[in-house]
């Protein structure tokens, strides 16, 4: 029998370590087996969990070759063993079902602990667990379907009279009922019935029958009332508007006072509506005050100075603006033939006929462009008809603009 041991502090050590068994797994099927023994905090050193470990292996783990490895790496010291699903000795496979993990793994586990002296986990009752999507559910506060049950279960013995008024009133809570030895409940779409006497024997048949009973005597004794009032369930509905010889019943009703108009909230009066608008405007002044920092006259009186100083550069430059756009006029009309127009004068030079006055516009406001020398004019002072607005695409074929801070180009000569 082989065994390969090591103390580590990690999960990549046991990774490295599933290596050596790499070529004496099976191919098909379970290939190996992990069993954890975690050790209470404080309780054992590295060396005494790989003593237990390999003592287990040795014992139990007999013909299987296994890998043990220790980490330390948690609060917790724990020991890995991970053994090959087949006997190397026998060459038969091992089964895992609950019967071996119980009565041989865990119990051999227990028992070695417990001759070293350390602490075993002690079975609790196992009535009162519940399976773990139970246990999540009721964590977070949300009804299960064995909370249900039980709830169910307790109204229904209140107000039954007897067994038979018992089933009664389940199945009119929507619960199927399994009569055998034992009472199973289950909700129509339920693939199973649960079994509620299992945990509590206060439901199971006889359980059940004897509450009910003391139900009884209590009853005969005057202690408890034969039944307690719920007010049955309606759904809401709403109310139908009336008709024919009924409304006429209503109107003739109100007419004599013996109802009252329905009462709505009062409208809002035009003063109460002038009053809201008030003090709509209040607070947003308030609301400009706090923004500018404004809390006295002088400030109120250096804000508006200051504003009326920024209003008439703004209105100087929009007449300039302006002034410059009206001189310009010609050249954005050209501008803007020339890039509409670009496609027909393409087809008019390879001989499409019905483009000829496209074409002829097309070549005016090329001539005029050309005339004022393209970008240029739009650095500094240009010709009569340029523009100081600039656009950014250009057909490619054209001769290329000049930047700002060089003179400007006509066709044909320079200048400066």
């Amino acid at each position: 029998m082989a065994f390969y041991a090591s103390v580590s502090f990690g999960k990549d050590s046991l990774a490295m370590l599933l290596l050596l068994l790499e070529k004496k797994m099976p191919l098909d099927g379970v290939q190996y087996y992990h069993v954890i023994q975690s050790f209470r905090p404080g309780e054992v050193t590295p060396e005494l969990a790989l003593e237990i470990a390999r003592e287990f292996a040795e014992k139990h783990l007999l013909g299987f070759e296994t890998v043990i490895s220790v980490h330390v790496d948690k609060e917790h010291i724990h020991a890995h063993l991970i053994f090959n699903s087949v006997n190397a000795d026998t060459g038969r496979k091992y089964h895992s079902n609950a019967q071996t993990y119980y009565k041989q793994l865990r119990a051999a586990s227990d028992r070695l602990c417990r001759e070293h002296g350390l602490s075993v986990i002690i079975e609790g009752d196992s009535s009162k667990a519940v399976s773990y999507i139970e246990w999540l559910r009721q964590s977070k506060g949300q009804p299960t379907f064995r909370s249900m049950l039980e709830a169910d279960l307790r109204t229904a013995i209140e107000d039954a009279n007897d067994l038979g008024h018992f089933f009664m009133l389940m199945e009119h809570m929507g619960w199927e009922i399994s009569h055998g030895n034992r009472l199973g409940f289950r909700l129509r779409g339920q693939d199973r019935f649960m079994v509620p006497g299992r945990k509590n024997p206060l439901f199971t048949e006889d359980g059940i029958l004897a509450a009910i009973q003391g139900n009884l005597s209590a009853i005969e004794t005057g202690r408890r009332p034969p039944s307690s009032y719920r007010a049955p369930y309606r759904p809401y509905k709403k109310h139908p508007k009336y008709t024919g010889f009924l409304a006429l019943y209503v109107h003739y009703l109100y007419v004599l006072g013996k109802i009252e108009k329905r009462q709505y909230p009062p409208r809002m009066t035009p003063q109460l509506r002038k009053e809201v608008i008030r003090f709509e405007r209040c607070r947003e002044q308030f609301a400009f005050l706090r923004e500018n920092n404004i809390s006295t006259q002088e400030d109120m009186t250096a804000f508006q100075a200051q504003t009326e100083d920024t209003l008439t550069g703004l209105m100087k430059q929009r007449t300039i603006l302006n002034v410059r756009k009206k001189k310009r006029r010609a050249l954005y009309d050209a501008l803007a033939d020339e890039e509409a127009l670009a496609e027909a004068k393409r087809l008019y030079d390879e001989g499409l006929s019905g483009m000829e006055a496209e074409a002829a516009r097309y070549a005016e406001a090329s001539a005029l462009l050309d005339g004022c020398g393209r970008r240029g004019i739009f650095v500094s002072s240009p010709c009569p008809r340029s523009s100081t607005r600039s656009f950014p695409s250009w057909r490619r074929s054209r001769k290329s603009c000049s930047p700002p801070s060089m003179t400007r180009t006509r066709r044909g000569s320079s200048s400066t």
